[in-house]
């Protein structure tokens, strides 16, 4: 008897997807190892091989349907397949399963089914076929409220991907500013919004900078408070100097002298805090070659 956690083992050794663990094991009787290489033989259990591999390229995106967006970071090993049809057709359908749903968390999105399985067993077929190691990293479902517009932005083909709600202005200063979060990466939208304990860390590092230059001890709380607004300037969106400016115009400003003001900036550039592939462009051909 082929029972679920039969089924569950094999899935966990190879990969593979839970309709092909189970006809691997009713092929086989039931013998997991004859099952491993039944699903090797098949070319299925792939995606096992690859488990360890580290995919930091690959694609972030958005799409939009009325109120809703989502946004979505897919990983793969190398930027070649980022590019791969077959891998941007799973980047689609991932987009357009989660935005048709009502799931929030990446564990949702992932059990969510397609005309291929579930999420996960999709690009576990993907991961099969295109002989990398593909997950689906991150997730953003955004939903505005009426009055409020959204602006996204693609930069580099999926390398960045950004999504603001600005309310009371235009799509147009909506994509505007966007784009600017894509070139200048704020981490916050406001001042505000910066964590105490991040703040005081970085005071600190400011008071031994100016100890260090030798600025008398009690300037130090002066000369911090404009440290503090230029810290501002460089991680703050609404506080960054507009990238198209002419006149030293912050976000801030540009956004409320046409209307408006943020309400959320989310930003996703491709395997930021991640381990990158060390091989160069003449190893991975190589590889490639050698089918590894």
């Amino acid at each position: 008897m082929i029972t679920a956690s039969l089924v569950k083992e094999l899935r966990e050794k190879t990969g593979a997807g839970m309709l092909d663990c189970k006809k691997a094991l009713e092929e086989n009787n039931g013998d997991i190892n004859a099952s491993i290489d039944w699903l090797r033989e098949k070319g299925i259990s792939k995606a096992a091989k690859k488990a360890d591999r580290i995919a930091a390229e690959g694609i972030a995106s958005i799409m939009i349907n009325g109120n809703k967006a989502v946004m979505i970071e897919v990983n793969a090993e190398t930027d070649f397949v980022a590019k791969n049809e077959k891998f941007t057709d799973m980047v689609k359908t991932i987009l357009e399963t989660i935005l048709n749903s009502d799931v929030e968390t990446l564990d949702e999105a992932l059990k969510l089914s397609t005309s291929e399985g579930t999420i996960e067993d999709l690009i576990i077929a993907r991961t099969a076929t295109i002989g990398e190691k593909l997950s689906l990293r991150r997730i953003k479902v955004v939903t505005k409220k009426e009055g409020e517009v959204f602006g996204d932005y693609i930069h580099m083909g999926g390398k960045i991907a950004v999504l603001t709600v600005i309310d009371g202005a235009n799509e147009t200063v909506a994509k505007d500013v966007a784009m600017h979060a894509a070139a200048m990466n704020p981490l916050y939208v406001k001042s505000s919004e910066v964590p105490e304990d991040v703040l005081e860390k970085e005071k600190e590092i400011m008071k031994e900078q100016l100890l260090n230059e030798g600025k008398p001890a009690e300037r130090i709380e002066g000369i911090l408070v404009g440290k503090v607004k230029k810290y501002y300037e460089e991680v703050c969106l609404e506080n960054q100097i507009y990238v198209k400016a002419e006149n030293k115009e912050t976000v801030g400003e540009y956004v409320k002298n046409n209307g408006g003001v943020i309400t959320a900036m989310i930003r996703f550039e491709v395997g930021e805090g991640m381990e990158k592939r060390k091989e160069n462009f003449v190893e991975e051909v190589a590889k490639q070659m050698q089918g590894k």
